[in-house]
């Protein structure tokens, strides 16, 4: 594993952060609907995750002497609570996935610090895919 293609993964990642930061900050805004309340808590409380996730990828982008993306992923955003849900739920399925990779890339690389960091994000990651699975278990057709 090279530094520039570590930094470009990392970057793809950082990218993926600050899209759900977007993301979730207007799904909050769009939530409708009886549970609107707890919808909006809900996303909002996703930000702050994403953000300390995002600055991190940042920090570590410079480090190793990249320059982190000021460019967002593409951000779904739909009418309907459940369809912001799901597309929820595929996102954080997706950057698992990233993650996952990313880990691997970290031992390759010899950076064991960003190795246990983005274990950590693992985690939160799929915490938050499985909240979502929960929410959406039992949601009215």
């Amino acid at each position: 594993m090279d530094k520039q293609t570590l930094i470009d993964h990392l970057n793809g990642d950082l990218a993926a952060e600050l899209g759900a930061i977007i993301q979730f900050t207007i799904y909050a805004a769009k939530a409708t609907g009886p549970y609107r309340p707890e919808l909006a808590n809900f996303f909002l409380a996703e930000v702050s995750d994403e953000q300390l996730h995002a600055q991190y990828l940042a920090n570590k982008i410079v480090a190793l002497g990249g320059e982190p993306t000021t460019i967002p992923r593409l951000v779904i955003v739909s009418d309907s609570n459940q369809k912001n849900l799901e597309t929820m739920l595929s996102d954080e399925k997706n950057i698992v996935k990233r993650y996952v990779e990313r880990r691997s890339e970290a031992e390759a690389f010899g950076d064991y610090g960003l190795m246990v960091q983005i274990e950590d994000m693992i985690r939160d990651e799929s915490n938050h895919a499985e909240e979502v699975e929960r929410m959406l278990r039992d949601w009215p057709e």
